[in-house]
Protein backbone atom coordinates (compact mmCIF):
# COMPACT_ATOMS: atom_id res chain seq x y z
CA UNK A 1 0.00 0.00 0.00
CA UNK A 2 1.09 3.56 -0.92
CA UNK A 3 1.30 5.56 2.03
CA UNK A 4 1.86 9.57 1.66
CA UNK A 5 1.89 12.23 3.46
CA UNK A 6 -1.53 14.11 3.93
CA UNK A 7 -2.16 16.99 1.33
CA UNK A 8 -3.32 19.51 4.41
CA UNK A 9 -0.39 19.73 6.70
CA UNK A 10 -0.09 22.55 10.10
CA UNK A 11 2.83 25.03 10.12
CA UNK A 12 4.83 23.29 12.58
CA UNK A 13 4.92 20.86 15.60
CA UNK A 14 6.32 21.11 18.92
CA UNK A 15 6.57 18.30 22.25
CA UNK A 16 4.48 19.66 25.39
CA UNK A 17 7.08 20.35 27.91
CA UNK A 18 6.05 17.19 29.64
CA UNK A 19 6.95 14.82 26.16
CA UNK A 20 9.91 17.01 25.38
CA UNK A 21 11.30 15.80 28.50
CA UNK A 22 10.35 12.49 27.79
CA UNK A 23 11.93 12.70 24.75
CA UNK A 24 15.05 13.67 25.81
CA UNK A 25 15.30 10.95 28.24
CA UNK A 26 14.92 8.73 26.05
CA UNK A 27 17.37 10.11 23.77
CA UNK A 28 19.83 9.29 26.65
CA UNK A 29 20.02 5.55 26.30
CA UNK A 30 22.00 5.32 23.70
CA UNK A 31 25.39 6.36 23.20
CA UNK A 32 26.64 10.03 20.72
CA UNK A 33 26.18 8.66 17.30
CA UNK A 34 23.34 6.35 17.79
CA UNK A 35 20.51 8.60 18.89
CA UNK A 36 18.64 7.45 15.49
CA UNK A 37 17.97 4.45 17.72
CA UNK A 38 15.51 6.79 19.33
CA UNK A 39 13.42 7.28 15.62
CA UNK A 40 10.54 5.00 16.97
CA UNK A 41 9.95 5.99 20.32
CA UNK A 42 10.12 10.01 19.65
CA UNK A 43 7.54 9.32 16.60
CA UNK A 44 5.29 6.99 18.81
CA UNK A 45 5.54 9.87 21.38
CA UNK A 46 4.85 12.84 19.17
CA UNK A 47 1.71 10.54 17.36
CA UNK A 48 0.02 10.03 20.90
CA UNK A 49 0.66 13.69 21.24
CA UNK A 50 -1.04 14.65 17.93
CA UNK A 51 -3.27 12.10 17.14
CA UNK A 52 -0.96 11.41 13.76
CA UNK A 53 2.44 12.15 12.36
CA UNK A 54 2.80 15.37 10.19
CA UNK A 55 5.18 16.35 8.12
CA UNK A 56 6.62 19.13 10.57
CA UNK A 57 6.28 16.54 13.41
CA UNK A 58 8.43 14.00 11.34
CA UNK A 59 10.96 16.92 10.73
CA UNK A 60 11.28 18.08 14.24
CA UNK A 61 11.89 14.45 15.28
CA UNK A 62 14.44 14.16 12.97
CA UNK A 63 15.53 17.21 14.25
CA UNK A 64 15.99 16.31 17.51
CA UNK A 65 18.16 13.21 16.25
CA UNK A 66 20.63 14.87 13.32
CA UNK A 67 18.65 12.61 11.10
CA UNK A 68 17.77 13.75 7.40
CA UNK A 69 14.17 13.82 7.28
CA UNK A 70 13.70 11.16 4.15
CA UNK A 71 15.19 8.71 7.26
CA UNK A 72 12.59 9.71 9.20
CA UNK A 73 9.68 9.69 6.63
CA UNK A 74 10.91 5.92 5.42
CA UNK A 75 10.18 5.25 8.99
CA UNK A 76 7.29 6.75 9.42
CA UNK A 77 5.61 5.39 6.64
CA UNK A 78 6.88 1.89 6.82
CA UNK A 79 5.19 0.81 9.98
CA UNK A 80 1.30 0.74 9.69
CA UNK A 81 1.02 1.88 13.68
CA UNK A 82 1.92 5.51 12.36
CA UNK A 83 -0.70 7.45 10.77
CA UNK A 84 0.36 9.79 8.31
CA UNK A 85 -3.23 11.54 8.34
CA UNK A 86 -5.59 13.05 11.12
CA UNK A 87 -7.60 10.32 12.95
CA UNK A 88 -10.70 10.77 15.23
CA UNK A 89 -10.35 13.27 18.29
CA UNK A 90 -11.82 10.29 20.55
CA UNK A 91 -10.61 7.28 18.69
CA UNK A 92 -9.29 5.47 15.58
CA UNK A 93 -11.23 1.95 15.56
CA UNK A 94 -8.70 -0.73 13.68
CA UNK A 95 -10.61 -3.70 12.68
CA UNK A 96 -8.99 -7.16 11.62
CA UNK A 97 -9.86 -8.18 8.42
CA UNK A 98 -7.82 -11.41 7.97
CA UNK A 99 -8.72 -14.60 7.50
CA UNK A 100 -9.86 -15.50 11.27
CA UNK A 101 -11.85 -12.61 11.17
CA UNK A 102 -12.97 -12.59 8.52
CA UNK A 103 -14.71 -16.17 8.52
CA UNK A 104 -16.08 -15.17 12.04
CA UNK A 105 -17.42 -11.67 10.47
CA UNK A 106 -15.02 -8.92 9.97
CA UNK A 107 -17.63 -7.93 6.79
CA UNK A 108 -20.13 -7.14 9.48
CA UNK A 109 -17.75 -5.24 11.11
CA UNK A 110 -16.55 -2.99 8.12
CA UNK A 111 -20.03 -2.32 7.35
CA UNK A 112 -21.03 -1.42 11.20
CA UNK A 113 -17.70 1.59 10.12
CA UNK A 114 -19.56 2.45 7.02
CA UNK A 115 -22.66 2.89 8.49
CA UNK A 116 -21.72 4.71 11.84
CA UNK A 117 -18.09 6.57 10.66
CA UNK A 118 -17.52 7.35 7.55
CA UNK A 119 -18.12 5.56 3.92
CA UNK A 120 -14.44 5.06 3.77
CA UNK A 121 -11.34 4.22 5.86
CA UNK A 122 -8.97 6.82 7.17
CA UNK A 123 -12.30 9.57 6.65
CA UNK A 124 -13.36 11.25 9.82
CA UNK A 125 -16.91 11.07 10.80
CA UNK A 126 -18.80 14.12 10.76
CA UNK A 127 -18.51 15.37 13.91
CA UNK A 128 -14.82 14.21 13.95
CA UNK A 129 -14.87 11.90 17.05
CA UNK A 130 -14.03 8.70 14.67
CA UNK A 131 -12.06 7.26 12.08
CA UNK A 132 -11.37 3.56 11.28
CA UNK A 133 -9.63 1.32 9.33
CA UNK A 134 -9.05 -2.03 8.00
CA UNK A 135 -5.63 -3.95 9.15
CA UNK A 136 -4.11 -7.35 8.59
CA UNK A 137 -3.73 -10.02 11.64
CA UNK A 138 -3.25 -8.20 15.20
CA UNK A 139 -3.12 -11.75 16.54
CA UNK A 140 -6.44 -12.28 18.61
CA UNK A 141 -7.81 -15.34 15.99
CA UNK A 142 -9.49 -17.11 18.88
CA UNK A 143 -11.38 -14.81 19.69
CA UNK A 144 -12.08 -13.36 16.56
CA UNK A 145 -13.66 -11.16 15.13
CA UNK A 146 -12.09 -8.23 17.32
CA UNK A 147 -10.71 -4.81 16.55
CA UNK A 148 -8.28 -2.34 18.40
CA UNK A 149 -9.54 0.65 19.67
CA UNK A 150 -6.07 2.69 21.06
CA UNK A 151 -4.12 0.56 23.24
CA UNK A 152 -6.70 -1.92 23.75
CA UNK A 153 -8.92 -5.69 21.84
CA UNK A 154 -12.12 -5.35 21.72
CA UNK A 155 -13.00 -9.14 21.01
CA UNK A 156 -15.82 -11.75 20.32
CA UNK A 157 -17.70 -8.73 18.43
CA UNK A 158 -20.68 -9.00 17.02
CA UNK A 159 -22.11 -6.01 14.48
CA UNK A 160 -24.67 -5.26 17.35
CA UNK A 161 -21.85 -5.10 20.43
CA UNK A 162 -19.59 -3.53 17.86
CA UNK A 163 -22.16 -0.80 16.99
CA UNK A 164 -22.96 -0.03 20.85
CA UNK A 165 -19.35 0.18 21.47
CA UNK A 166 -18.97 2.66 19.04
CA UNK A 167 -21.93 4.55 19.91
CA UNK A 168 -20.57 4.83 23.38
CA UNK A 169 -16.94 6.17 22.34
CA UNK A 170 -19.20 8.65 20.14
CA UNK A 171 -21.22 9.48 23.70
CA UNK A 172 -18.28 9.89 25.47
CA UNK A 173 -17.98 6.48 27.47
CA UNK A 174 -15.26 4.13 27.74
CA UNK A 175 -16.65 0.63 27.10
CA UNK A 176 -15.15 -2.08 29.11
CA UNK A 177 -12.17 -3.87 26.71
CA UNK A 178 -11.67 -7.68 25.95
CA UNK A 179 -13.97 -10.54 25.00
CA UNK A 180 -17.73 -9.23 24.40
CA UNK A 181 -19.82 -12.31 24.93
CA UNK A 182 -18.94 -12.74 28.86
CA UNK A 183 -16.16 -15.20 27.36
CA UNK A 184 -12.81 -14.07 30.13
CA UNK A 185 -10.17 -14.26 28.09
CA UNK A 186 -9.14 -17.26 25.28
CA UNK A 187 -10.87 -20.17 26.86
CA UNK A 188 -12.77 -22.79 24.47
CA UNK A 189 -15.86 -21.13 23.65
CA UNK A 190 -18.07 -24.31 25.30
CA UNK A 191 -16.04 -23.54 28.64
CA UNK A 192 -13.29 -24.96 30.45
CA UNK A 193 -12.03 -28.51 29.80
CA UNK A 194 -8.88 -28.64 32.31
CA UNK A 195 -7.90 -26.37 35.32
CA UNK A 196 -11.36 -25.81 36.29
CA UNK A 197 -10.58 -24.93 39.89
CA UNK A 198 -9.41 -21.96 38.37
CA UNK A 199 -13.01 -20.44 37.55
CA UNK A 200 -13.96 -20.10 41.35
CA UNK A 201 -12.05 -17.05 42.90
CA UNK A 202 -10.54 -15.29 39.66
CA UNK A 203 -10.80 -11.63 39.34
CA UNK A 204 -13.86 -10.08 37.41
CA UNK A 205 -11.25 -9.29 34.26
CA UNK A 206 -8.44 -10.88 33.05
CA UNK A 207 -4.89 -9.26 33.52
CA UNK A 208 -5.21 -7.00 30.56
CA UNK A 209 -8.56 -5.88 31.03
CA UNK A 210 -7.88 -5.34 34.26
CA UNK A 211 -5.43 -2.76 33.89
CA UNK A 212 -7.49 -0.88 31.28
CA UNK A 213 -10.24 -0.70 33.80
CA UNK A 214 -7.90 0.72 36.71
CA UNK A 215 -6.32 3.18 34.40
CA UNK A 216 -10.42 4.21 33.98
CA UNK A 217 -9.71 5.46 30.09
CA UNK A 218 -8.55 2.85 27.66
CA UNK A 219 -8.25 5.25 24.54
CA UNK A 220 -7.34 8.70 26.40
CA UNK A 221 -3.24 8.69 24.52
CA UNK A 222 -0.37 9.44 26.27
CA UNK A 223 0.61 13.08 27.08
CA UNK A 224 3.44 12.38 29.24
CA UNK A 225 1.30 13.27 32.83
CA UNK A 226 1.14 9.41 33.76
CA UNK A 227 3.92 8.71 35.15
CA UNK A 228 7.67 10.54 35.80
CA UNK A 229 10.59 10.24 33.71
CA UNK A 230 12.28 7.71 34.64
CA UNK A 231 15.82 6.78 33.51
CA UNK A 232 17.47 4.13 35.10
CA UNK A 233 20.02 3.98 32.59
CA UNK A 234 21.71 7.00 34.12
CA UNK A 235 21.32 5.79 37.78
CA UNK A 236 18.34 8.16 38.49
CA UNK A 237 14.57 6.63 39.07
CA UNK A 238 12.90 10.00 39.10
CA UNK A 239 11.83 9.52 42.89
CA UNK A 240 14.76 7.97 44.65
CA UNK A 241 17.49 9.50 43.14
CA UNK A 242 19.81 9.41 46.54
CA UNK A 243 19.30 6.06 47.26
CA UNK A 244 22.55 3.94 47.34
CA UNK A 245 22.73 1.22 44.56
CA UNK A 246 24.27 -1.45 45.16
CA UNK A 247 27.77 -2.15 44.48
CA UNK A 248 28.43 -3.15 40.92
CA UNK A 249 31.16 -6.39 40.78
CA UNK A 250 34.54 -5.46 39.23
CA UNK A 251 34.35 -5.73 35.11
CA UNK A 252 36.48 -7.84 33.57
CA UNK A 253 39.29 -6.24 32.07
CA UNK A 254 38.91 -6.01 28.49
CA UNK A 255 40.74 -7.91 26.08
CA UNK A 256 43.84 -6.74 24.70
CA UNK A 257 42.95 -4.63 21.26
CA UNK A 258 45.22 -5.96 17.85
CA UNK A 259 48.48 -3.74 17.71
CA UNK A 260 46.97 -2.40 14.43
CA UNK A 261 43.99 -1.00 15.99
CA UNK A 262 45.85 0.22 18.81
CA UNK A 263 48.16 2.23 16.36
CA UNK A 264 44.96 3.86 14.56
CA UNK A 265 43.69 5.15 18.31
CA UNK A 266 47.37 6.54 19.18
CA UNK A 267 47.38 8.09 15.77
CA UNK A 268 43.96 9.64 16.27
CA UNK A 269 44.64 10.98 19.93
CA UNK A 270 47.32 12.51 18.48
CA UNK A 271 45.30 14.68 15.68
CA UNK A 272 45.37 18.26 17.00
CA UNK A 273 42.86 20.64 15.37
CA UNK A 274 43.24 23.33 12.87
CA UNK A 275 40.85 25.69 11.86
CA UNK A 276 40.30 25.51 8.26
CA UNK A 277 39.97 28.85 6.15
CA UNK A 278 36.03 29.92 6.47
CA UNK A 279 34.06 32.99 5.07
CA UNK A 280 31.85 35.38 6.17
CA UNK A 281 29.53 35.38 3.39
CA UNK A 282 29.48 33.19 0.29
CA UNK A 283 31.62 34.24 -2.89
CA UNK A 284 29.42 36.21 -5.36
CA UNK A 285 26.63 35.73 -2.49
CA UNK A 286 26.05 32.09 -4.33
CA UNK A 287 26.17 29.42 -1.70
CA UNK A 288 26.50 25.77 -2.97
CA UNK A 289 23.78 23.20 -2.20
CA UNK A 290 25.84 21.61 0.92
CA UNK A 291 22.78 18.85 0.80
CA UNK A 292 24.27 17.54 -1.88
CA UNK A 293 26.38 15.77 0.54
CA UNK A 294 25.05 12.45 2.04
CA UNK A 295 24.40 13.27 5.45
CA UNK A 296 24.06 16.85 5.10
CA UNK A 297 20.26 18.02 5.53
CA UNK A 298 19.20 21.62 6.18
CA UNK A 299 19.83 21.85 9.53
CA UNK A 300 23.65 20.87 9.07
CA UNK A 301 23.59 23.16 6.06
CA UNK A 302 22.54 25.79 8.23
CA UNK A 303 25.37 24.56 10.85
CA UNK A 304 28.24 24.84 8.44
CA UNK A 305 27.11 28.09 6.74
CA UNK A 306 27.62 29.72 10.43
CA UNK A 307 30.99 28.14 10.88
CA UNK A 308 31.67 29.83 7.52
CA UNK A 309 31.77 27.05 5.24
CA UNK A 310 29.43 27.98 2.13
CA UNK A 311 30.71 25.57 -1.09
CA UNK A 312 31.75 22.80 -1.75
CA UNK A 313 36.07 23.28 -2.60
CA UNK A 314 36.32 24.45 1.04
CA UNK A 315 35.17 21.14 2.33
CA UNK A 316 37.35 19.53 -0.30
CA UNK A 317 40.65 20.77 0.88
CA UNK A 318 40.14 20.25 4.55
CA UNK A 319 43.21 17.93 6.49
CA UNK A 320 42.49 15.41 9.00
CA UNK A 321 43.73 18.52 11.52
CA UNK A 322 40.64 20.62 9.87
CA UNK A 323 38.44 18.03 10.27
CA UNK A 324 39.03 17.55 13.53
CA UNK A 325 38.65 21.49 13.70
CA UNK A 326 34.95 20.86 12.56
CA UNK A 327 33.81 17.63 13.73
CA UNK A 328 34.33 19.03 17.31
CA UNK A 329 31.77 21.43 16.63
CA UNK A 330 29.10 19.44 15.16
CA UNK A 331 26.35 17.92 17.37
CA UNK A 332 27.16 14.49 16.25
CA UNK A 333 30.89 13.05 15.54
CA UNK A 334 32.43 11.35 12.87
CA UNK A 335 29.60 11.58 10.42
CA UNK A 336 32.25 13.91 7.90
CA UNK A 337 34.68 10.70 7.63
CA UNK A 338 31.90 8.03 7.88
CA UNK A 339 29.20 9.47 4.66
CA UNK A 340 33.11 11.10 2.78
CA UNK A 341 32.03 14.52 3.03
CA UNK A 342 35.68 14.72 1.56
CA UNK A 343 35.16 13.07 -1.44
CA UNK A 344 32.09 13.86 -2.24
CA UNK A 345 32.99 17.64 -2.31
CA UNK A 346 35.93 17.11 -4.32
CA UNK A 347 33.85 15.28 -7.23
CA UNK A 348 31.05 18.11 -6.72
CA UNK A 349 33.67 20.64 -6.68
CA UNK A 350 34.93 19.79 -10.24
CA UNK A 351 31.63 19.90 -11.79
CA UNK A 352 30.95 16.07 -11.32
CA UNK A 353 27.41 14.42 -9.97
CA UNK A 354 27.81 11.83 -7.25
CA UNK A 355 25.31 9.14 -7.10
CA UNK A 356 23.92 10.69 -4.00
CA UNK A 357 23.56 14.03 -5.68
CA UNK A 358 21.87 12.29 -8.11
CA UNK A 359 19.11 10.74 -6.14
CA UNK A 360 19.17 14.02 -3.91
CA UNK A 361 18.14 16.15 -6.55
CA UNK A 362 15.13 13.57 -8.31
CA UNK A 363 14.10 13.32 -5.06
CA UNK A 364 12.41 16.75 -4.81
CA UNK A 365 11.08 17.85 -1.05
CA UNK A 366 13.13 15.61 1.06
CA UNK A 367 16.78 15.46 0.44
CA UNK A 368 19.00 12.28 2.17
Amino acid sequence: MLRRLHPEQPESFAFTAANQQWATAQITKYPDGRQASAVIPLLWRAQEQEGWLSRPAIESVADMLGMAYIRVLEVASFYFMFQLQPVGTVAHIQVCGTTSCMICGAEDLIAVCKEKIAAKPHELSGDGKLSWEEVECLGSCTNAPMAQIGKDYYEDLTADSFGKIIDDLAAGKVPTPGPQNGRYAAEPLSGLTSLTDHEAGRPQYNASVELAEDLGDTVKRIDGTEFPILTPWLGKDGKAAATKAAPKPPKAPAPAKPAVKQAEEAKKAQIKEDQPETLTIARDGKADDLKMLKGVGPKLEQTLNELGFFHFDQIAAWTQEQVAWVDARLKFKGRIERDGWIEQAAQLATGEETEFAKRAKEDGTYKD
